[in-house]
């Protein structure tokens, strides 16, 4: 073949690469593509209480009313985070700082899909009441004729309607892929268990927010994520209990610079990893999925249900787990735990496979060295450095990756609000004498980490680290809680040198 040819040939290849991965994106979180919408925390916020009149009658303050059957399908499964089930640490630690994940509550579908019969899932959802009017900034200083000056604080009262194609328009009803009323219940109870733990159970940051200093509140730049830490900011830190002049800041970041989820918008690398993954998650399933055609492609216009499908097989589960967690009737071979199972196996592979290193260097690396650093910080400057709980609003694909990364993840697709939860420990200075020596010598001789100690949570429970396993790499008697200095190892391994050059190149040797 000629060298012309072949480059050719290679060049194409991409290209459809590159295609594929545009049709993936349309589907699921549109992480970095999405445009955000306009919100506020004075009109965008639901507390305990609220949401009851609001939302259709099924739905009882931040849990969903299913059909009999489902609370049993793993898949379906949602746990909340409890403060009840928080267990305290050994008695001789001390938490220092919290980073916490957490997936954006429970959202519409984020295409129509199944709206046809014999399926019959509603395409249009009613059930965005909560945040259609809002207050909005705006200014009129640079108005020729203004005694205002830039800077002046001046509001707008407005509400925001979906209008369909045909210029119809219904109070209430959601966008695709919008924080429903359920979502921002869930999101603020979220919050509030927060606050139970961290400040009711342990006094680990105040009960009145005076300053910023101790909190960190960032999202990626979608409405569902921002729109979700704000009500777990709320929850956390309800209005009665912020100084009248602290305002908490939201954190975003630019798409070229996002690390909350994998960056496939700027690492073109990790972009094509993917695409593979799909594509290999295709070759292995669709087979397995053959079997059920016969139950299945009745509501999918007689299309078969395959990983690469129309509808992909993701898209289908997509709806149907939207549709569940909001107690909208699902066809019964939904409620079939061999079904589902079946299918989201498929659907778990081809988006949460990030089992090689390559992918956790390009996709988690980069969010990982980032939190290592800030606790990093935290023990070099000990009290100087006031920074306590970081929460971080983002997504699915986020949440399977971190505990991927790790080597814990179940194969589950993450549920709406599942979180993941670092905590970073000192251990507390000991009153023998001996031991209060050998610490001294520990500190001389080591770096100050030595002391320092880090556990994973993740949907209530503790998670025990593969890493942390060998002896000398966990507190002894408590193999959940990882030496600061062997997570610390691993993340390096985890972080690219050159970011930017790994990202472009082709692939690493």
């Amino acid at each position: 073949m000629r060298p012309g040819r072949k480059h050719s040939l290679l060049s194409t290849h991409y290209a459809l690469l590159v295609a594929f991965l545009s049709v993936k994106a349309i589907y699921a979180e549109n992480i970095l593509q999405e445009e955000a919408s306009p919100s506020c925390y004075a009109g965008d916020i639901v507390g305990a209480g609220e949401l009851g009149t609001q939302c259709e009658t099924n739905m009882i303050m931040g849990t969903s009313k299913q059909e009999p059957g489902l609370a049993g399908i793993s898949a379906y499964s949602q746990i909340r985070l409890n403060a009840d089930e928080y267990p305290p640490a050994p008695a001789n630690l001390e938490l220092e700082q919290v980073h916490v994940y957490v997936r954006h509550g429970e959202r519409t579908p984020v295409g129509v899909r199944l709206a046809g019969p014999p399926a019959s899932i509603p395409e249009h959802w009613n059930m965005c009441r909560t945040a259609r009017k809002f207050r909005a900034a705006v200014s009129s200083a640079f108005d020729p004729g203004s005694t205002r000056e830039p800077g002046d604080k001046e509001t707008i009262s407005t509400r925001k309607l979906v209008e369909r194609r045909d210029g119809s328009r219904v109070e209430g009803e959601c966008l695709l892929g919008e924080l429903t009323d359920l979502g921002r219940q869930s999101t603020y109870n979220f919050g509030r268990n927060l606050r139970k733990i961290y400040i009711d159970k342990l006094g680990f940051i105040p009960d009145v927010l005076s300053n910023n200093d101790q909190v960190y509140f960032r999202s990626t730049n979608i409405p569902r994520t921002t729109e979700s830490l704000q009500q777990i900011i709320h929850g956390l830190y309800p209005t009665t209990k912020c100084d009248s002049s602290v305002q908490p800041p939201l954190l975003v970041r630019n798409g070229k610079d996002e690390n909350l989820i994998g960056n496939t918008y700027v690492c073109k690398r990790l972009e094509l990893l993917q695409v593979g993954f799909a594509m290999a998650a295709a070759q292995a399933f669709n087979r397995s999925l053959e079997p059920l055609d016969s139950k299945i492609s009745k509501y999918l216009n007689g299309n078969p249900i395959r990983v690469d499908g129309k509808p992909r097989a993701s898209g289908v589960m997509d709806t149907i787990r939207a549709a569940v967690a909001h107690g909208v009737k699902v066809p019964p071979e939904f409620e079939d735990k061999s079904i589902v199972d079946t299918i989201e196996q498929a659907v778990v592979s081809e988006w949460f496979a990030d089992k090689t290193e390559e992918v956790r260097r390009l996709g988690m690396g980069p969010l990982l060295s980032d939190m290592t650093r800030k606790m990093q910080d935290k023990i070099k400057h000990k009290a100087a450095d006031p920074l306590k709980v970081l929460v971080h609003s983002t997504h699915d694909t986020a949440i399977a990756a971190l505990a991927s990364t790790f080597d814990v993840f179940d194969e589950n697709w993450p549920a709406f609000t599942a979180s993941i939860t670092f905590e970073l420990f000192k251990q507390r200075a000991t009153q023998s004498p001996s031991k209060f020596s050998q610490n001294i010598l520990s500190r001389i001789s080591s770096d100050p980490s030595a002391d320092y100690y880090i556990r994973m949570r993740h949907q209530n429970k503790n998670v025990v680290l593969p890493l942390c396993a060998p002896e000398g790499s966990h507190l002894a008697g408590h193999p959940e809680i990882c030496t600061f200095s062997a997570f610390k190892a691993r993340v390096a391994e985890l972080t690219p040198t050159d970011w930017d050059a790994e990202c472009s190149s082709p692939g690493r040797a």
